[in-house]
């Protein structure tokens, strides 16, 4: 650790969705946080910007606007970094399949970049952001990290799946503490817009169709943000061993059916379905064992998916009201 009394925290993709909700707790918490964002236009930055915008008051505080694939800009980070969180990748199973050279590019040469920075510095806490799609079609249910046959089918679970194994060999070379997080779906207050959750509440919202892909019997771990915020600080707080792969879910699975459903009754509005072909990427079911998660960080999910909906609500209006939402 830095010889300052906060510990220092970096974070990248840390004006997204989930890196704003980690930032503001580890703020809260006397940490001292840069967050480093290249304000992908992936989805409006303006949001990106509100997810932010109370944290510059903060003394604690630093944002840096960047790419993970500029090691020049990476090398001219601050020296004192004593953990970093690395959550900035390109987003998207579908989008990937569309453009596979920029995934590869952005979330597996950034990913070696970073691992790099940690290794020059000699950070020696690194939590990844995996992603639950790396299972791909794994039929053997709940998704346990002791099943090594993994079967992505996208480029970007591929793209995850090479991050993990690029932090292993990092961790057996150079002594950097490596945890894989693999989230399963994160929903909540601040979530892309172009996220099911998001994109269906604000379209039933506006009376306006709302795209079902297949015949809604597939079935997500929805897992709300303030408990996979819960999870990276149970992460950056492990010591035990030197090389973690963990699932960050709720343990339990919704049905695309029962996920609008549960809209509907949250917002008190009906939705008018748009039913269309099942997409190329996506896999039928994800579902967490979170065994190992409570095990080594005493992981334990608090927020029931109602719950989680309804909060996610209150934040929509909200933002609605002033202006705030896409």
């Amino acid at each position: 650790m830095n010889n300052n009394l906060k510990a220092h925290v970096l974070i990248t993709g840390g004006a997204g969705f989930i890196g704003s909700h980690l930032a503001d707790s580890l703020l809260a918490d006397g940490y001292r946080v840069t967050v480093l964002d290249n304000l992908d236009p992936y989805y409006p930055v303006e949001l990106k910007r509100i997810n932010i915008d109370t944290n510059f008051t903060n003394p604690d505080y630093t944002f840096v606007e960047g790419d993970i694939v500029d090691m020049e800009l990476l090398n001219s980070l601050p020296d004192d970094i004593d953990m970093i969180v690395h959550l900035a990748a390109r987003a998207g199973v579908r989008p990937s399949i569309k453009d596979p050279v920029a995934y590869m590019e952005t979330n597996v040469k950034g990913t070696q970049n970073m691992l790099e920075m940690a290794r020059a510095r000699d950070v020696k806490q690194f939590v990844f952001a995996s992603s639950s799609s790396v299972y791909g079609i794994n039929p053997n249910v709940p998704w346990s990290e002791s099943d090594y046959v993994l079967k992505p089918i996208s480029p970007y679970a591929a793209s995850k799946v090479s991050g993990e194994l690029i932090g292993h060999t990092y961790s057996h070379l150079y002594g950097i503490r490596f945890i894989a997080l693999r989230f399963f779906t994160v929903f909540g207050p601040r979530q892309r817009p172009d996220l099911a959750i998001n994109k269906f509440a604000r379209l039933i919202l506006k009376g306006e169709e709302i795209p079902v892909f297949g015949d809604g019997s597939t079935r997500r771990d929805y897992t709300y943000v303030k408990d996979i915020v819960a999870g990276i600080r149970g992460a950056l707080a492990y010591k035990d061993s030197m090389y973690e792969i963990v699932n960050l879910g709720a343990g339990r699975t919704i049905s695309l059916a029962e996920m609008i459903q549960s809209i509907e009754e949250v917002i008190g509005k009906k939705a008018l379905i748009n039913r269309l072909p099942e997409q190329p990427g996506d896999v039928p079911l994800t579902y967490a064992s979170i065994d190992k998660a409570k095990e080594l960080f005493g992981y334990s999910p608090q927020t029931t998916f109602k719950q989680g909906l309804e909060n996610f609500k209150e934040w929509l209006i909200a933002s609605a009201l002033q202006g705030k939402n896409a």
